[in-house]
């Protein structure tokens, strides 16, 4: 007996990390806008779900390791729970198993209207704009699917020029001395206080940054997701590298200059009108450029 339909109930699998899911905002948006009244349910990491349904970009969110999802790369029958639970959405749309031709057959045995394709494109499109495009009846893409997602702003007498020198991997991450010219320069300018975000992978980073200033600053430590979605969104202005904290920045609004390894900036390029992407390898004929758009960022976001 089939399963019925949940109405205008949407399932987006994306399993990937902070900044490959921001990337899928514009896509969600439009979603929605197509769908309006639609409930989005996203599976993929907790903390990414639950991020996200703080910020208003989805309904609901699963644990994909809690879905079963395992059960569809082999040749035994699907169990009916998770055969029932699939087919029970409107539409699936998997940014993942692609390349999978198990995963794609057997998943499109049992979802009643499904989308799949790869989370990222082959060649320098952007990611978010690849997403778009893997909906058949997305839209263009207008200015409500890339305003920045709302969430109330952290408390505090001075906004801060918030800094992330961390990333995913070392080999995309700015020089600390190219950094703390580039801060030092700012605050002689603006006069701007400084915030230094460490994440879990970050001390190395950080540590390094903060012996390369001339002035101790404070840190903000490993906070829950949503509390740096906050100070982001509170912040004057944001200066990072390659990251997921760079794109959550971009996303909730904040003036974000992002420095980018020149090879990714064309595919990772962040969807919000106020993010700053550069082009830097860590050069020091790039700092001059980083900070007139650092200073230019701080200026007008004190206006």
């Amino acid at each position: 007996m089939e399963s019925p339909i949940l109405p205008s109930f949407f399932l987006i699998i994306h399993p990937g990390a902070l900044g490959d899911v921001l990337q899928a905002v514009p896509a969600l948006r439009v979603l929605r806008a197509n769908a309006p009244g639609a409930r989005v349910v996203f599976a993929g990491q907790p903390r990414l779900g639950r991020l996200l349904v703080t910020l208003g970009a989805i309904d609901e969110a699963r644990d994909f390791d809690g879905l079963g999802l395992e059960a569809l790369f082999t040749d035994a029958p699907v169990p009916p729970a998770l055969a029932d639970f699939l087919g029970g959405f409107a539409r699936v749309v998997s940014w993942f198993g692609a390349r999978e031709p198990d995963y794609r057959a057997r998943l499109g045995a049992v979802a009643r209207d499904l989308v799949i394709a790869r989370p990222v494109p082959y060649g320098d499109t952007p990611v978010w704009r690849h997403l778009v495009a893997t909906l058949a009846d997305a839209a263009h893409v207008d200015a409500a699917a890339t305003g920045p997602l709302t969430i109330e702003a952290a408390a505090g007498d001075r906004r801060a020029l918030l800094v992330h020198a961390g990333s995913g991997g070392a080999w995309k991450r700015w020089p600390p001395e190219r950094f703390a010219e580039v801060i030092e320069a700012a605050v002689r300018a603006t006069g701007v206080p400084v915030l230094l975000h460490q994440g879990p992978a970050d001390r190395d980073a950080v540590d390094a940054l903060a012996t390369a200033l001339s002035a101790p600053v404070e840190r903000l430590v490993e906070p829950p997701l949503p509390a740096l979605a906050a100070a982001l969104a509170g912040a004057r202005a944001y200066l990072g590298g390659d990251s997921g904290v760079s794109h959550l920045a971009a996303a909730v609004g904040a003036p974000s200059v992002i420095l980018f390894p020149p090879a990714h900036l064309p595919r990772w390029t962040p969807w919000s009108p106020t993010a700053r992407p550069i082009a830097a390898s860590g050069g020091p004929d790039e700092v001059r450029l980083v900070t007139r758009t650092l200073e230019d960022a701080l200026t007008a976001a004190s206006r």
